[in-house]
Protein backbone atom coordinates (compact mmCIF):
# COMPACT_ATOMS: atom_id res chain seq x y z
CA UNK A 1 0.00 0.00 0.00
CA UNK A 2 2.88 2.36 0.81
CA UNK A 3 4.35 1.78 -2.66
CA UNK A 4 0.99 2.51 -4.31
CA UNK A 5 0.62 5.76 -2.30
CA UNK A 6 4.08 6.88 -3.22
CA UNK A 7 3.46 6.31 -6.90
CA UNK A 8 0.05 7.98 -6.98
CA UNK A 9 0.96 11.07 -4.89
CA UNK A 10 2.74 13.61 -7.12
CA UNK A 11 6.11 14.73 -5.73
CA UNK A 12 6.28 18.41 -4.73
CA UNK A 13 8.51 20.64 -6.81
CA UNK A 14 11.82 21.95 -5.43
CA UNK A 15 10.39 25.50 -5.17
CA UNK A 16 7.33 24.31 -3.20
CA UNK A 17 9.56 22.48 -0.73
CA UNK A 18 11.69 25.62 -0.20
CA UNK A 19 9.03 28.27 -0.70
CA UNK A 20 9.21 29.73 2.80
CA UNK A 21 13.00 30.13 2.63
CA UNK A 22 13.07 31.47 -0.95
CA UNK A 23 10.18 33.98 -0.90
CA UNK A 24 12.00 36.66 1.19
CA UNK A 25 15.01 36.46 -1.15
CA UNK A 26 12.79 36.96 -4.19
CA UNK A 27 11.51 40.22 -2.66
CA UNK A 28 15.06 41.28 -1.73
CA UNK A 29 16.57 40.40 -5.12
CA UNK A 30 15.76 43.70 -6.95
CA UNK A 31 17.21 45.73 -4.06
CA UNK A 32 20.32 43.53 -3.90
CA UNK A 33 20.87 43.89 -7.66
CA UNK A 34 20.54 47.69 -7.55
CA UNK A 35 22.80 47.88 -4.47
CA UNK A 36 25.44 45.76 -6.21
CA UNK A 37 25.16 47.76 -9.45
CA UNK A 38 25.27 51.25 -7.95
CA UNK A 39 27.31 50.72 -4.74
CA UNK A 40 29.42 47.56 -4.62
CA UNK A 41 30.69 47.54 -8.23
CA UNK A 42 31.55 51.30 -8.22
CA UNK A 43 33.59 50.78 -5.03
CA UNK A 44 35.77 48.20 -6.77
CA UNK A 45 35.95 50.41 -9.87
CA UNK A 46 37.25 53.26 -7.71
CA UNK A 47 39.99 50.99 -6.38
CA UNK A 48 40.96 50.03 -9.93
CA UNK A 49 40.90 53.61 -11.27
CA UNK A 50 43.08 54.81 -8.34
CA UNK A 51 45.98 52.81 -9.80
CA UNK A 52 45.72 54.60 -13.16
CA UNK A 53 46.25 58.03 -14.65
CA UNK A 54 42.96 58.88 -16.40
CA UNK A 55 41.13 61.98 -17.54
CA UNK A 56 37.73 60.26 -17.64
CA UNK A 57 37.59 59.95 -21.42
CA UNK A 58 40.80 58.57 -22.92
CA UNK A 59 42.84 55.47 -22.23
CA UNK A 60 43.88 54.63 -18.69
CA UNK A 61 47.61 54.55 -17.93
CA UNK A 62 48.80 52.22 -15.16
CA UNK A 63 50.79 54.09 -12.49
CA UNK A 64 50.57 51.60 -9.61
CA UNK A 65 50.68 53.17 -6.15
CA UNK A 66 51.99 56.54 -7.41
CA UNK A 67 48.81 58.38 -6.40
CA UNK A 68 48.93 57.01 -2.85
CA UNK A 69 52.64 57.85 -2.56
CA UNK A 70 51.82 61.41 -3.57
CA UNK A 71 48.96 61.61 -1.07
CA UNK A 72 51.04 60.36 1.84
CA UNK A 73 54.31 61.93 0.72
CA UNK A 74 53.55 65.58 1.32
CA UNK A 75 50.48 66.76 -0.59
CA UNK A 76 49.67 69.90 1.40
CA UNK A 77 46.07 70.08 0.16
CA UNK A 78 45.47 66.49 1.22
CA UNK A 79 46.91 67.15 4.69
CA UNK A 80 44.66 70.19 5.20
CA UNK A 81 41.63 68.24 3.96
CA UNK A 82 42.41 65.26 6.19
CA UNK A 83 42.78 67.32 9.38
CA UNK A 84 39.65 69.29 8.56
CA UNK A 85 37.79 65.98 8.29
CA UNK A 86 39.11 65.04 11.76
CA UNK A 87 37.72 68.34 13.10
CA UNK A 88 34.40 67.60 11.42
CA UNK A 89 34.31 64.10 12.93
CA UNK A 90 34.85 65.16 16.53
CA UNK A 91 32.80 68.37 16.54
CA UNK A 92 29.94 66.90 14.51
CA UNK A 93 29.45 64.28 17.23
CA UNK A 94 28.14 67.10 19.43
CA UNK A 95 24.87 66.66 17.50
CA UNK A 96 24.24 63.38 19.36
CA UNK A 97 24.14 64.67 22.98
CA UNK A 98 22.42 67.85 21.76
CA UNK A 99 19.76 65.80 19.97
CA UNK A 100 19.30 63.62 23.06
CA UNK A 101 18.89 66.67 25.30
CA UNK A 102 16.28 68.24 23.00
CA UNK A 103 14.44 64.90 22.65
CA UNK A 104 14.24 64.55 26.44
CA UNK A 105 12.99 68.12 26.64
CA UNK A 106 10.32 67.53 23.98
CA UNK A 107 9.24 64.13 25.36
CA UNK A 108 6.91 65.87 27.79
CA UNK A 109 3.16 66.20 27.98
CA UNK A 110 2.82 69.97 28.10
CA UNK A 111 0.63 72.40 26.19
CA UNK A 112 1.89 73.27 22.71
CA UNK A 113 4.50 70.50 22.61
CA UNK A 114 3.59 69.64 19.01
CA UNK A 115 4.43 73.18 17.93
CA UNK A 116 7.80 72.99 19.67
CA UNK A 117 8.54 69.62 18.02
CA UNK A 118 7.72 71.09 14.62
CA UNK A 119 10.06 74.04 15.19
CA UNK A 120 12.95 71.77 16.20
CA UNK A 121 12.17 69.38 13.34
CA UNK A 122 12.17 72.18 10.74
CA UNK A 123 15.98 72.26 10.05
CA UNK A 124 15.92 68.60 9.05
CA UNK A 125 13.39 69.00 6.23
CA UNK A 126 15.10 71.90 4.46
CA UNK A 127 17.93 71.35 1.98
CA UNK A 128 21.55 71.52 3.13
CA UNK A 129 22.14 74.05 0.37
CA UNK A 130 19.47 76.30 1.88
CA UNK A 131 21.01 75.89 5.34
CA UNK A 132 24.39 76.84 3.91
CA UNK A 133 22.97 79.97 2.27
CA UNK A 134 21.16 81.02 5.46
CA UNK A 135 24.33 80.68 7.53
CA UNK A 136 26.35 82.50 4.84
CA UNK A 137 24.03 85.48 5.33
CA UNK A 138 24.20 85.00 9.10
CA UNK A 139 28.02 85.23 8.99
CA UNK A 140 28.21 88.24 6.62
CA UNK A 141 30.88 90.74 7.76
CA UNK A 142 29.48 93.96 9.28
CA UNK A 143 25.86 93.31 8.21
CA UNK A 144 25.40 89.69 9.33
CA UNK A 145 23.55 88.97 12.57
CA UNK A 146 26.52 87.03 14.00
CA UNK A 147 28.88 89.96 13.39
CA UNK A 148 26.40 92.34 15.02
CA UNK A 149 26.01 90.09 18.08
CA UNK A 150 29.77 89.60 18.54
CA UNK A 151 30.17 93.38 18.18
CA UNK A 152 28.10 93.86 21.34
CA UNK A 153 30.91 92.12 23.26
CA UNK A 154 33.72 93.90 21.44
CA UNK A 155 34.75 90.83 19.42
CA UNK A 156 35.97 91.58 15.91
CA UNK A 157 36.81 88.71 13.53
CA UNK A 158 38.91 89.95 10.63
CA UNK A 159 37.16 89.26 7.33
CA UNK A 160 34.18 87.72 9.10
CA UNK A 161 33.77 84.10 10.18
CA UNK A 162 33.92 82.64 6.66
CA UNK A 163 36.63 85.05 5.47
CA UNK A 164 39.11 84.13 8.20
CA UNK A 165 41.11 80.89 7.70
CA UNK A 166 41.19 80.32 11.47
CA UNK A 167 37.41 80.37 11.96
CA UNK A 168 35.87 79.39 8.60
CA UNK A 169 35.89 75.61 9.19
CA UNK A 170 34.28 75.98 12.63
CA UNK A 171 31.61 78.29 11.18
CA UNK A 172 30.69 75.68 8.55
CA UNK A 173 30.61 72.89 11.15
CA UNK A 174 28.24 74.98 13.27
CA UNK A 175 25.96 75.34 10.24
CA UNK A 176 26.03 71.57 9.69
CA UNK A 177 25.24 70.86 13.33
CA UNK A 178 21.88 72.62 13.08
CA UNK A 179 20.11 70.05 10.81
CA UNK A 180 22.16 67.13 12.15
CA UNK A 181 21.01 67.84 15.72
CA UNK A 182 17.41 67.82 14.46
CA UNK A 183 17.96 64.40 12.87
CA UNK A 184 19.44 62.95 16.08
CA UNK A 185 16.51 64.44 18.00
CA UNK A 186 14.06 62.54 15.75
CA UNK A 187 15.95 59.28 16.32
CA UNK A 188 15.88 59.74 20.09
CA UNK A 189 12.22 60.77 20.15
CA UNK A 190 11.41 57.53 18.32
CA UNK A 191 13.56 55.59 20.78
CA UNK A 192 11.93 57.24 23.81
CA UNK A 193 8.51 56.11 22.58
CA UNK A 194 9.79 52.51 22.77
CA UNK A 195 11.17 52.79 26.33
CA UNK A 196 9.60 50.17 28.60
CA UNK A 197 7.38 52.05 31.11
CA UNK A 198 7.50 49.10 33.54
CA UNK A 199 11.27 49.44 33.87
CA UNK A 200 10.93 53.17 34.47
CA UNK A 201 8.25 52.61 37.13
CA UNK A 202 10.32 49.91 38.84
CA UNK A 203 13.33 52.25 38.90
CA UNK A 204 11.19 54.98 40.46
CA UNK A 205 10.07 52.60 43.19
CA UNK A 206 13.73 51.83 43.88
CA UNK A 207 14.42 55.55 44.29
CA UNK A 208 16.10 56.23 40.94
CA UNK A 209 15.58 59.71 39.52
CA UNK A 210 17.34 62.44 37.57
CA UNK A 211 20.68 61.53 36.04
CA UNK A 212 20.64 58.03 37.59
CA UNK A 213 17.33 57.26 35.90
CA UNK A 214 18.74 58.56 32.61
CA UNK A 215 22.08 56.73 32.83
CA UNK A 216 20.97 53.33 34.16
CA UNK A 217 17.42 52.97 32.79
CA UNK A 218 16.75 55.24 29.79
CA UNK A 219 20.09 55.27 27.93
CA UNK A 220 20.55 51.45 27.85
CA UNK A 221 17.20 51.20 26.06
CA UNK A 222 18.28 53.90 23.59
CA UNK A 223 21.35 51.99 22.35
CA UNK A 224 19.85 51.19 18.91
CA UNK A 225 18.98 54.87 18.38
CA UNK A 226 22.45 55.91 19.58
CA UNK A 227 24.10 53.47 17.19
CA UNK A 228 22.16 54.82 14.19
CA UNK A 229 22.87 58.40 15.32
CA UNK A 230 26.63 57.67 15.49
CA UNK A 231 26.76 56.02 12.08
CA UNK A 232 24.68 58.68 10.31
CA UNK A 233 26.58 61.53 12.01
CA UNK A 234 29.98 60.10 11.08
CA UNK A 235 28.91 59.54 7.47
CA UNK A 236 27.51 63.10 7.39
CA UNK A 237 30.79 64.51 8.75
CA UNK A 238 32.88 62.65 6.17
CA UNK A 239 30.78 63.69 3.18
CA UNK A 240 30.31 67.33 4.17
CA UNK A 241 30.52 68.56 0.58
CA UNK A 242 27.34 70.64 0.24
CA UNK A 243 28.04 73.12 3.03
CA UNK A 244 31.62 73.78 1.89
CA UNK A 245 30.66 74.17 -1.78
CA UNK A 246 27.90 76.67 -0.93
CA UNK A 247 29.53 78.62 1.90
CA UNK A 248 33.23 78.95 0.98
CA UNK A 249 33.98 76.78 -2.10
CA UNK A 250 37.00 75.48 -0.21
CA UNK A 251 38.36 78.92 0.73
CA UNK A 252 39.67 81.13 2.09
CA UNK A 253 43.02 79.97 0.65
CA UNK A 254 41.87 76.34 0.67
CA UNK A 255 41.56 76.30 4.47
CA UNK A 256 38.08 74.68 4.56
CA UNK A 257 38.72 71.81 2.14
CA UNK A 258 37.72 68.32 3.27
CA UNK A 259 38.48 65.02 1.51
CA UNK A 260 35.17 64.87 -0.36
CA UNK A 261 35.62 68.43 -1.68
CA UNK A 262 39.27 67.82 -2.59
CA UNK A 263 38.21 64.66 -4.43
CA UNK A 264 35.72 66.75 -6.44
CA UNK A 265 38.36 69.38 -7.21
CA UNK A 266 40.81 66.81 -8.51
CA UNK A 267 38.28 64.72 -10.46
CA UNK A 268 35.59 66.99 -11.85
CA UNK A 269 36.46 70.66 -11.43
CA UNK A 270 38.18 72.95 -13.90
CA UNK A 271 41.53 72.31 -12.15
CA UNK A 272 42.22 68.92 -13.60
CA UNK A 273 39.96 65.97 -14.41
CA UNK A 274 42.53 63.76 -12.68
CA UNK A 275 40.20 60.82 -12.13
CA UNK A 276 42.91 58.50 -10.87
CA UNK A 277 44.07 60.86 -8.14
CA UNK A 278 40.47 61.69 -7.19
CA UNK A 279 39.72 57.96 -6.91
CA UNK A 280 42.72 57.53 -4.58
CA UNK A 281 41.30 60.25 -2.30
CA UNK A 282 37.91 58.50 -2.43
CA UNK A 283 39.54 55.20 -1.38
CA UNK A 284 41.19 56.87 1.63
CA UNK A 285 37.84 58.43 2.59
CA UNK A 286 36.14 55.05 2.17
CA UNK A 287 38.55 53.33 4.56
CA UNK A 288 38.17 56.05 7.19
CA UNK A 289 34.39 55.67 7.01
CA UNK A 290 34.66 51.87 7.01
CA UNK A 291 36.86 51.93 10.14
CA UNK A 292 34.32 53.88 12.19
CA UNK A 293 31.29 51.93 10.98
CA UNK A 294 33.04 48.57 11.56
CA UNK A 295 33.99 49.68 15.07
CA UNK A 296 30.42 50.59 15.99
CA UNK A 297 29.05 47.41 14.42
CA UNK A 298 31.51 45.35 16.45
CA UNK A 299 30.66 47.26 19.64
CA UNK A 300 26.94 46.67 19.12
CA UNK A 301 27.51 42.97 18.33
CA UNK A 302 29.63 42.58 21.47
CA UNK A 303 26.98 44.25 23.64
CA UNK A 304 24.19 42.07 22.23
CA UNK A 305 26.33 38.94 22.68
CA UNK A 306 27.04 39.89 26.30
CA UNK A 307 23.32 40.47 26.98
CA UNK A 308 22.38 36.91 25.95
Amino acid sequence: MADIASTTTPSRSWYKRNEIALTPWLFLLPGILFFALYVIIPIFQSFWISFHEWDGLGEKTWVGTAHYERLLGGDRKFQVSFWNNIKWLFLYLLAIPAGLFIALLLNQTVRGIRLYKSLFFFPFVISQVVVGLVFSWFYLPNDGLFDVMTGWFGIDIKGGVLGNPNTATYGIIAAGLWPQTAYCMILYLTGLNAVDPEQVEAARLDGAKGHKMLWYVILPQLKPATFIAFVVTIIGALRSFDFIAVMTNGGPFGSTRVLSFYMFEESLSEFGFRMGYGAAIAVVLFFIMLFFIAYFLYSMYRDEKGAR
